[in-house]
């Protein structure tokens, strides 16, 4: 069966053509062609041969029928939804403004920037489905950071049942001893999953992402990609090219710096902007959509799906007597004014490293321990002697001070065991920390102080240190309901993407972050949608007596109030300090303090510089005529469809076809043993999904949503993650397969002729035009009657519907003449083509017109680009945005139809 058909690079005449194995030979086997190399011969409509189909009902004929109309994709014009409601998941119109956003566009490329907890996932795996059902999405690539692997991956398929093959370590080792050797795991599986840092490896995977074309190319956490030196950047700009559709998520997606956010949104639309340094969001509306929570939409649809978050409540911890003692010898050594006059000699360059050991000690005695040794043997930049006398001072201070000793550490027993945290409760919490040896030992300690005595009841989560794997792992027990984990403490390996919120609706702040935007990062992993609970936070505040010390009430309390007001009146935390990158904002504010300044006079200072403001403006493709937003339901598109539902359709396939061993019906569930060739397909799923469930021995379905969303839930509350009945929605393997089977089981070039309650002959005729990249642009299902006399052509699907094609249509499998029908095709072939050519200039206006909006706007970006460069760059300058200009080009000239039509006698209705 032909995929696609589609020219060779540099070669129009010659054409590829991609096909899938339908014999019991080469049964779901792809292949390859050529037309240059192969003997290819092009099938003509007007030899289709009649057949009788004698199966009860004419099951056979309308199961071809469906199977065409699902396989076929739609048409470039159809810029509506056709599967927002076929998923595992809330239907919610905020959550489906992406997809439509996306095919809004010339190309499927935005970036989805809405804050933490909205469900970009979500969002994601609509998008790919919509793609996917207009043959968009067959190779697809997932860019994620390596903690959010298995959980990305888990989304999609239980929700959507879009499977992805996960390249992490293990995936790796297993991939490696799966395909041939030196085979390209790239072009071996058509979807995968994989981090930015295995990416990343240019001598591993460079040589084969450079011969590799994808449909589809997620990047999750894209902010990681700006800097232009950064091997991540070197990697987005290499897939931004080698891709159609491009989606890039990101909650904070601007780092401050307007030529950095240029650099991520000319890899969407490199002619977007014309001067990096001045542009507006009219500009870009075009290429991303960001929303809050408090955005109406949002509030109008998220109902009892996501509850308000409670307060954050600053917990004051009054420091014992060896703790004070260190923030006295902070205060009057390292923070005392001008380092150059007394106290601790620090370079200017250094100037910053008293605030290094203040917030090293606010996590714990044994960060500032680890913090003082660190700098102790820096041998590079050895400390002076001056330094080094107050640093051995600041460690053995540090050395004195005891478990007992610790404030916070009595704070966090107290505050866990309010919460419920024991032996013989389920409660659950996550801790978070700045610093890796402060998660340590409280991962040492806090068994035997809380009481909990089996082993991995606390469990630590640390970037460095654990493999791709291991995070995962952590993850996934967390996220287990029959787990033995109660507390996870974790630095902020953990704060951006992760969901921690199914089991646990409490978190605390062991140290407070000296940024809004880590807040709230942190505050995401359980204030989350999905959330059936009130979320929970607390921070330790540490205080101190000493005068003029510097202790959590100075900045940590305040920046806590500061990030819940943000959040509730802004429903983000980075339009307080307009900085996008938790280091910057951190490093900007201890900057003010040198200088005199207090908390809130920094955060005044600079109030007000927010870059994102353009982007929360809402995009063009979502504003109704009058400019106003469009909060209507997103548009949906015509799908024709002859069966009900899916579950019809699969359920007439498989008693028709007869293919499923040991076959059990409840009316709710499917359970069977699936044959050879489905199996084969099965080796694409996840394969963790595999090991727990095998579905190749046993498999299990359902069509019922409440049915899988009972065993969702009832997997995520053991150890198995994944739930032993799968979903069955239109993108399943299991209904690709049967769709397959139902095309392959009507002979080539073959139609089938049924009696259906019409009054002459009529021909059912499928019509294709396709652009160079084989997408189809003009697509039309014609039923034509009167070739006697006068032609007359008729929609196809409201023409099966009058006619009764249905299970209810009797077939008395009595021999017809079929000659007489016969004769007719040649004429019928000839009345849909001559429609199918008018009706390609109706389709052609709408096609061109954004192409053409497209060429002029590319004219004179190209104009206004060179107009603006210096004389002493033009040359480079010029040859650059002449490439640029010339790949636009052959993205629109790709993009026009072309070539000659497909035509495809489907069937003849009869009269009976």
């Amino acid at each position: 069966m032909v995929r696609t058909c589609t020219p060779v690079k540099h070669d129009t005449k010659h054409h590829r053509i991609t096909v899938v194995g339908a014999s019991e030979f080469v049964r779901d086997e792809d292949a390859v062609f050529f037309t240059d190399l192969d003997d290819v011969e092009l099938m003509r409509p007007e030899e289709t041969v009649l057949e009788q189909d004698d199966t009860p009902h004419f099951a056979k004929s309308r199961l071809f029928l469906e199977a065409v109309l699902r396989r076929t994709p739609l048409p470039q014009t159809e810029k509506g939804l056709a599967l927002p409601d076929r998923f595992l998941l809330d239907p919610l119109p905020y959550q489906l403004r992406p997809a439509e956003l996306a095919l809004n566009g010339l190309r499927p490329r935005i970036l989805l920037a809405d804050v933490v907890g909205l469900g970009k996932t979500l969002e994601i795996g609509l998008i790919l489905a919509e793609l996917i059902r207009r043959g968009r999405g067959d190779r697809i690539l997932v860019v994620t950071p390596q903690q959010v692997l298995e959980q990305f991956q888990h989304e999609l398929w239980t929700r959507f049942s879009i499977p992805l093959i996960r390249l992490d370590s293990v995936g790796i080792e297993r991939i490696q001893r799966e395909i041939p050797a030196g085979r390209n795991p790239f072009t071996y599986y058509k979807r995968i999953i994989v981090s930015i840092d295995t990416l990343k490896n240019e001598g591993k995977y460079g040589q084969h992402l450079e011969k590799i074309h994808w449909d589809a190319v997620v990047i999750d956490e894209s902010h990681n990609l700006i800097g232009e030196s950064s091997l991540r950047n070197k990697l987005a700009k290499l897939l931004s090219r080698r891709t159609d559709a491009l989606l890039m998520a990101s909650a904070t997606p601007h780092n401050g710096e307007s030529r950095s956010f240029a650099e991520l949104v000319r890899m969407l639309d490199p002619a977007a902007i014309v001067d990096e340094d001045d542009y507006s969001a009219k500009d870009i509306r075009h290429l991303y959509i960001r929303r809050t929570k408090i955005d109406p939409e949002v509030r109008n649809h998220i109902g009892t799906k996501w509850p308000d978050r409670g307060p954050s409540v600053p917990v004051r911890c009054a420091a014992s007597d060896p703790e004070e003692r260190i923030f006295e010898e902070l205060t009057r050594v390292w923070l005392a004014g001008d380092q150059r006059e007394g106290g601790a000699r620090v370079s200017k360059e250094r100037r910053l490293f008293p605030y290094t050991l203040l917030k090293a000690f606010l996590s714990s005695h044994h960060a500032l321990a680890k913090t003082v040794t660190n700098r102790l043997k820096n041998t590079v930049r050895p400390p002076e002697p001056r330094e080094r006398e107050a640093l051995e001072t600041l460690g053995r201070l540090a050395a004195q001070v005891t478990d007992a000793d610790s404030a916070k550490l009595d704070a966090l027993v107290d505050q866990l065991t309010l919460i419920g945290v024991g032996p013989r409760s389920d409660r659950r919490v996550v801790v978070f920390s700045e610093s890796v040896e402060t998660v340590k030992w409280l991962a040492r300690v806090l068994p035997s102080k809380l009481g909990l005595t089996v082993e991995g009841a606390v469990e630590m989560m640390l970037g460095s240190g654990f493999t791709d794997q291991q995070q995962q792992e952590v993850i996934e027990r967390f996220s287990l309901a029959d787990s033995k984990v109660r507390v996870l403490v974790t630095t902020d390996v953990t704060s951006e993407g992760v969901n921690l919120h199914r089991q646990c609706h409490h978190l605390i702040h062991y140290d407070v972050p000296w940024s809004l935007i880590r807040i709230e990062q942190r505050n995401g992993r359980v204030d989350r949608y999905g959330q059936q609970h009130q979320p929970q936070f607390k921070a330790l505040i540490l205080t101190s007596r000493v005068s003029g010390t510097k202790d959590d009430t100075l900045v940590a309390e305040k920046l806590l109030e500061k990030e819940a007001t943000a959040h509730r009146s802004l429903g983000t935390a980075e339009a307080v300090t307009g900085e996008y990158r938790a280091e910057r904002e951190e490093r900007r504010l201890i900057q003010d303090l040198l200088d005199g300044k207090t908390v809130e006079e920094s955060l005044e200072a600079h109030q007000g510089l927010d870059a994102l403001v353009g982007l929360l403006t809402t995009p063009a493709a979502l504003l109704d005529a009058a400019g106003k937003r469009a909060d209507s339901e997103p548009l949906r598109a015509d799908v024709p469809k002859l069966f009900g539902s899916t579950e019809d359709f699969v359920r007439e396939s498989v008693r028709t076809l007869g293919l499923l061993k040991d076959l059990e019906d409840d009316g709710e569930m499917l359970a069977f043993t699936p044959p050879g060739d489905l199996i084969h397909r099965l080796s694409a799923l996840p394969a963790s999904y595999l090991r727990t469930h095998d579905v190749r021995k046993r498999m299990k379905v359902t069509f019922s949503r409440s049915l899988a969303q009972r065993k969702l839930d009832e997997a995520r509350r053991t150890k198995t993650m994944w739930p032993d009945i799968a979903y069955l929605s239109d993108l399943h393997p299991m209904v690709e397969w049967l769709t397959d089977k139902v095309l392959v089981r009507l002979g080539r070039q073959k139609a089938p002729v049924l009696i259906a309650n019409v009054t002459e002959p009529t021909f059912l005729i499928q019509g294709i035009y396709s652009n160079t990249l084989g997408q189809p642009t003009v697509v039309e299902w014609m039923a034509i009657t009167g070739l006697t006399g006068a032609p007359a052509l008729h929609d196809m699907v409201a023409t099966l519907h009058q006619a009764k094609v249905g299970p209810g249509m009797n077939n008395p499998a009595q021999p017809l003449d079929l000659q007489r029908l016969q004769d007719l095709v040649k004429p019928a072939v000839e009345v849909a083509r001559a429609h199918l050519e008018e009706r390609r200039a109706h389709y052609d206006a709408e096609i061109v017109e954004p192409l053409d909006a497209y060429q002029a706007k590319l004219t004179q970006w190209q104009q206004l680009t060179l107009d603006g460069v210096h004389v002493s760059q033009y040359g480079r300058r010029s040859a650059d945005v002449r490439e640029t200009v010339a790949e636009q080009q052959r993205l629109i000239d790709s993009l026009r139809t072309t070539g000659e039509p497909l035509l495809r006698v489907l069937a003849v209705l009869i009269e009976g």
